[in-house]
């Protein structure tokens, strides 16, 4: 059964020409932005990565890659779930300073996506990291990024609006409102996590969640997140109101990385002390990578949000089942 929920009276601000070449400027100027924000270079990345060096991100730990054999290596390779790994081993091998850092496009398929307006099987987004020093490993420097990132979204929808003036009506706040995982629990302790999202979103319009992965004193996490990336204490997830769906958009997961000491700390409480043997952590355990923060913007979800998109698949070109198109095509909303 579909997810997709199509807003009354929904009409898109642009048509599919003017929606494309707005896509288009929204990559560039964001992108433009991002880097001279947070001083960051472009790089090449991979798509698919050898399971054996633990580069891959296994997310909330079930969702399954997509793997395919390759004869000429008579090995394995998976399609990647995320570059949090990579770009941190990256930054090492292309001996990047503390201050500076890389971005580069992410595409991976998620094919235990759950679809809706929101979510798809493919995955774009901007992956970035950046090395700091361990006096930057604290929540002000976190807090300091994260209004960087708001800047740069705010500042591309400033240009777009310049360009497009039917975007007119498109609003987002640049002010950014920060609350625990655990302080959002203690507000709303009947609602799910979803539910508490959308009520902060709704009040602040653009927040950020600190603290994500490790359980709350319902025993439980608010999300889950893997634990050899992020520091659980460190991180979290970037929201903002989404006026046309009426509901909390997650543009970004980001956060300062695991030091040694945060790594054990959370291989353990994870039940995943073996992954200490692969090599992406036995290089970290050994302090061979650079400190580091970092983290994935949504490329489909910033354009939807933008450009007050209704469903994903007006921005980006997935599959979809029979439901789902033909509630879009009942409502004028055309997939690409």
């Amino acid at each position: 059964m579909s997810k997709t929920v199509i807003p009354p009276g929904y009409h898109p601000a642009l048509g599919l020409y003017d929606t494309q070449k707005a896509i288009g400027q929204i990559k560039h100027i964001f992108q433009e932005k991002l880097c001279g924000a947070l001083h960051l270079k472009r790089v090449t990345a991979p798509l698919f990565v050898d399971p054996k060096t633990g580069l891959n991100d296994d997310l909330s730990g079930v969702e399954r890659p997509v793997s395919f054999d390759v004869p000429a290596l008579a090995a394995d390779a998976q399609v990647v779930h995320s570059l949090a790994k990579w770009k941190r081993m990256a930054l090492a091998q292309y001996d990047f300073h503390i201050g500076n850092g890389l971005v580069t496009d992410m595409n991976a398929i998620r094919r235990d996506e759950e679809m809706d307006n929101l979510h798809s099987i493919y995955v774009d987004q901007w992956d970035w990291e950046k090395v700091i020093a361990p006096e930057q490993r604290t929540r002000a420097y976190l807090e300091q990024t994260v209004q960087k990132i708001v800047d740069a979204i705010c500042g591309t929808l400033d240009e777009l609006k310049w360009q497009f003036p039917a975007l007119e009506k498109i609003r987002l706040c640049r002010e950014v409102t920060f609350i625990t995982a655990q302080e959002l629990e203690d507000r709303y302790p009947d609602y799910t996590a979803k539910q508490r999202e959308n009520a902060f979103a709704q009040q602040y319009k653009t927040g950020f969640i600190i603290g994500i992965g490790g359980a709350l004193a319902s025993g439980r996490p608010h999300d889950g997140r893997a634990p050899d990336y992020d520091d659980w204490t460190l991180n979290g997830d970037l929201l903002f109101w989404d006026e046309t769906l009426s509901c909390a958009v997650e543009l970004s997961s980001m956060g300062i990385r695991v030091d040694p000491s945060a790594l054990r700390h959370q291989l353990a409480q994870a039940g995943c002390e073996n992954r200490a043997e692969l090599a992406f952590h036995k290089m970290l355990l050994e302090g061979k990578l650079p400190l580091t923060i970092g983290g994935g913007i949504g490329q489909s979800r910033l354009c939807m949000l933008l450009l007050g998109k209704a469903h994903v698949g007006e921005v980006q070109v997935s599959l979809w089942d029979e439901q789902t198109r033909k509630i879009c095509a009942q409502a004028g909303v055309q997939l690409l």
